[in-house]
């Protein structure tokens, strides 16, 4: 999708895919990970999420990337935080204890930075993206993250027909081949999310899945 997309999302209000609670499937698997405290993990196109701030309370330093400064000032306001702001070639940082967002593009981030991640937490940004630039960004993303990362990866599994994302459908067959290259994608969690979504069934779904994978490097 253009920037421009996201951005007139946020100004309009119109972000009925941020969750106002702590995503449960989250605290569910993440755990099993077992990322050693103070290690860095990685939430690309983050929004205000509220993983985020859970995320930090597991001893992680998180790092989120969001392309609007709307959801990234509401982030810091609405969870009582103060950020240093500075600037980067990757865009403007705020920082505030465990937890920097980097307002700017996911595609500006450097090998540097990247390379520094032990960790993924990937719920939003890859089934918001359309087909043509899903390739992009896993090959920039993944492939440059720490050679034997860990984290996890949400999608949805639908029949695209039915419905013009985002959010996108991403079966099975295209995690395996995106991710091939430089990760091990294994489901570890599969569930009818419709009847929870009832936004979903309104635009013509009738069958949904949420789909969870647990992401491992090997580089």
């Amino acid at each position: 999708m253009e920037s421009d997309f996201w951005l007139e999302r946020w100004r309009d209000g119109r972000t009925y895919f941020h969750q106002t609670r702590v995503a449960p499937l989250l605290q569910k698997y993440w755990p099993s990970l077992s990322l050693t405290t103070g290690g860095r993990v990685l939430v690309p196109l983050c929004g205000k999420s509220l993983d985020m701030v859970w995320l930090a309370q597991q001893g992680l330093r998180v790092l989120g990337v969001e392309l609007s400064p709307l959801a990234v000032e509401q982030f810091f306001a609405e969870n009582a935080l103060h950020p240093i702001r500075h600037e980067s070639a990757q865009g403007q940082h705020f920082v505030a204890g465990n937890i920097e967002i980097i307002c700017g593009d996911i595609f500006k981030l450097d090998a540097a930075t990247l390379s520094e991640c032990i960790g993924v937490y990937d719920r939003a940004a890859l089934i918001a993206l359309p087909p043509e630039m899903r390739q992009r960004y896993v090959q920039h993303v993944y492939g440059q993250l720490a050679a034997d990362y860990r984290g996890l990866l949400m999608t949805m599994d639908y029949a695209q027909e039915q419905m013009e994302g985002p959010p996108f459908a991403v079966r099975d067959d295209e995690v395996q081949a995106l991710y091939a290259e430089h990760s091990e994608a294994t489901i570890i969690d599969r569930r009818d999310m419709l009847d929870k979504e009832p936004k979903f069934a309104e635009r013509g779904i009738t069958s949904l899945d949420a789909v969870v994978y647990r992401l491992q490097g090997k580089r």
